[in-house]
């Protein structure tokens, strides 16, 4: 394995940690949230990684963003991110919110 895909799989399984204690910290204080995952491609870090807090319905996700929810998931996020020694300039640009809807009978993945 090359040194650059070792540090690459190093990131990832931190950055999964940090955000499954980021996820399961947000279970017990947002209503609706579900879950969350993350995207990114390791050649253009950090400017490609982006979180995705799913929710359950519709209504829960805008509650969530019109109140002080929002900011506590960038919060959680960004502590996430500095834990792994990402650094990022608006936390707001890698953050994304949406509803979960899973194929028929089965559950989305995440954190």
């Amino acid at each position: 394995m090359a040194a650059s895909k070792r540090k690459y799989a190093g990131i990832e399984r931190e950055l999964i940690r940090t955000l499954t204690d980021a996820c399961e910290t947000a279970k017990s204080e947002i209503v609706g949230f579900q879950w969350l995952t993350h995207d990114v491609d390791y050649q253009h870090l950090p400017q490609s990684l982006i979180v995705t807090w799913v929710f359950d319905a519709e209504a829960n996700r805008a509650r969530a963003l019109a109140g002080a929810e929002k900011a506590r998931m960038l919060e959680l996020t960004l502590a996430a991110f500095e834990q792994v020694g990402i650094s990022v300039s608006r936390i707001a640009d890698h953050v994304a919110f949406s509803v979960e809807r899973p194929a028929r009978g089965q559950r989305g993945q995440g954190h």
